[in-house]
């Protein structure tokens, strides 16, 4: 059963209760990551790996960098995607499928097989950061400039899959949002893990929402950060009679999409997703549904790709 995130994971100002309560449990995630942590990497092969991940679950970006990476890397080199086959994902694999290269094998060794087999140059892992036995060549953790590292306590006492001091073994950190007077705090206290850690940000950029805005909308979504979508269709200044929201990566029944378009139909308006959802939903029921198409923008871009560059 798909569960929402906690609403306690989020608060910086107190340490809730059931926060300290599960600290214990917190402590054995904690222990068995230092464990992880301690296991021999391998090198694979002659292609080159990066991996896109996080360590706040759910809704920092990571799908959208790894398109933009692909788009910008497949250029000039044979470049495949690698996720690991979770049922859940099948949005992002359709959606990533109908553009890029897409290896979805039971296991990340599977899949690095296969990226030899088919002669690989560069290989984008979308999520793997806590897969410790692959020797990225590069790593790069994503975040959310609203939840950046929400009350920053580790799994189930906050939403962190591993310690903030884990950023001392990364990279390159891509904060997806507006930079505001917490996020500046969050880059120096991350700094202050690791000098070394390059910093960029982004933002989504909406791409076909000129045809929206004289029509009114129900929309929905079952993403890690619903407020993201919402707040862009505000933004957009779409017309909104509701917002439905479900759990992140939510398999839509036909019964789900049948109420939605009945609610739509008596509120004389059109259904709106997000492209991950539109991809989720099965192709019987997606007639008269609309989604929002976006694209992420990296600030600072070319300094990215030439750091990407020279690391690679």
């Amino acid at each position: 059963m798909k569960l929402y995130k906690p609403k306690f994971w989020d608060k910086r100002d107190h340490i809730s209760l059931i926060s300290i309560l599960l600290f214990p449990i917190s402590l054995i995630i904690v222990i068995k990551n230092y464990y992880e942590d301690s296991k021999p990497k391998k090198n694979y092969y002659d292609f080159r790996t990066i991996c896109v991940g996080n360590i706040y679950i759910g809704g920092t970006g990571k799908t959208p960098l790894v398109n933009n990476l692909a788009n910008h890397l497949k250029k000039k080199n044979k470049t495949f995607i690698i996720k690991k086959n979770y049922f859940s994902h099948e949005d992002e694999k359709k959606m990533l499928e109908s553009k890029h290269k897409v290896i979805f094998e039971k296991t990340r060794e599977e899949s690095l097989l296969k990226a030899e087999k088919e002669k690989a140059k560069i290989v984008i892992f979308d999520d793997g950061l806590q897969e410790k036995t692959i020797n990225y060549d590069l790593k790069i953790v994503c975040f959310n400039s609203l939840k950046l590292d929400g009350n920053g306590h580790v799994i189930p006492a906050g939403p962190l899959r591993e310690k903030l001091n884990s950023l001392k073994n990364y990279d390159v950190v891509l904060i997806n949002g507006n930079a505001n007077r917490e996020t500046k705090s969050f880059i120096d206290k991350i700094k202050n893990i690791n000098p070394d850690l390059k910093i960029f940000m982004g933002k989504y950029v909406p791409k076909n929402f000129s045809n929206l805005k004289k029509k009114k909308f129900l929309a929905f979504s079952g993403i890690g950060n619903p407020h993201t979508f919402f707040d862009t269709l505000k933004s957009l200044k779409i017309k909104l009679v509701d917002y439905k929201k479900f759990p992140d990566h939510y398999n839509y029944t036909d019964g789900d999409l049948q109420k939605l378009k009945e609610l739509a139909k008596i509120n004389g308006c059109k259904l709106i997703t997000t492209e991950k959802d539109y991809f989720r939903i099965k192709k019987a029921f997606r007639k008269n549904i609309n989604f929002l198409k976006i694209e992420l923008i990296i600030d600072q871009e070319k300094k990215f790709y030439k750091y990407l560059k020279e690391r690679l």
